[in-house]
């Protein structure tokens, strides 16, 4: 029986008077994709941040593979294997493919020379190469600028570079936010090849179709709470869409602008 590589219960966030997130419980196992989802304000953001270990949780438990998560840190969330893709990827685009890549690892590529250090860009280049045309990208060379890559290259670049380096879980924040179609599904199929390599995936949208097109299951997010999560045999996109929306809201709204065409 699989056992799940995050467990969070209970956690709350405050930032001082304001609650944030008030009593979020989920889990994530290998080889599963878990939809976050909800719209602005739903609390998406800062449950990233607290799991990413940017925001320390004000209460609740955190675990990762069974073990107590004690005063989390981005670099030793990092080095437990849970890797975050920021919606802003982080990138510098005037800087080559392959020093992107290395950015925050360059002692993965040092290379000494007596009592001196340099960076083996050679090298660099090769495993950057390899590790894009790995997940179906094809580049010109690794030395070309970050800036010449599309958005969907870019967030896969993201992904591919967190694979590299020994994530066990990734954490993509609106990874197909603002992408056309075509590098939506350039970003969607990485993230199936992902979840067949045993990886965990932790995907946050508020674009429900993204979410059903690759989802296992989905945590409804709503004002800091959670409003349950569902197996995707239990139900469409249009239940989502709506329990993301509040059903009720909608009814009402739909009852509201019906009684008004009748009006007219």
């Amino acid at each position: 029986m699989k056992k799940p590589i995050i467990e969070i219960k209970d956690v709350k966030k405050h930032f001082g008077n304001i609650i944030a997130l008030n009593g979020i419980s989920m889990d994530l196992y290998p080889g599963e994709v878990m939809c976050l989802l909800g719209d602005n304000g739903a609390g998406k953001s800062t449950l990233i941040k607290t799991l990413a270990g940017v925001h320390p949780k004000s209460s609740g438990t955190y675990k990762v593979d069974g073990k107590d998560v004690v005063d989390p840190t981005p670099e030793t969330l990092l080095n437990a294997g849970i890797a975050t893709v920021y919606q802003d990827l982080s990138t510098i685009p005037l800087m080559s493919i392959s020093r992107n890549f290395f950015l925050g690892r360059e002692y993965e590529i040092e290379k000494k020379w007596g009592p001196f250090k340099r960076l083996d860009f050679k090298k660099a280049n090769k495993i950057a190469f390899d590790a894009m045309k790995e997940i179906g990208i094809n580049i010109r060379e690794a030395s070309q600028a970050v800036g010449t890559l599309s958005g969907g290259e870019r967030q896969c670049l993201a992904i591919a570079k967190a694979v590299h380096f020994g994530a066990k879980v990734l954490i993509l924040d609106e990874p197909t936010s603002a992408l056309g179609v075509a590098q939506s599904s350039m970003v969607l199929k990485y993230i199936l090849q992902a979840r067949a390599n045993n990886l965990a995936v932790i995907f946050i949208t508020h674009n429900v179709y993204h979410a059903y097109a690759v989802g296992d299951r989905f945590t409804i997010l709503n004002r800091g709470q959670t409003l349950g999560t569902f197996n995707k045999d239990e139900v469409t996109t249009a239940d989502l869409q709506e329990k993301m929306a509040g059903g009720k809201v909608i009814q009402d709204l739909s009852q509201e602008l019906g009684e008004d065409s009748k009006n007219l």
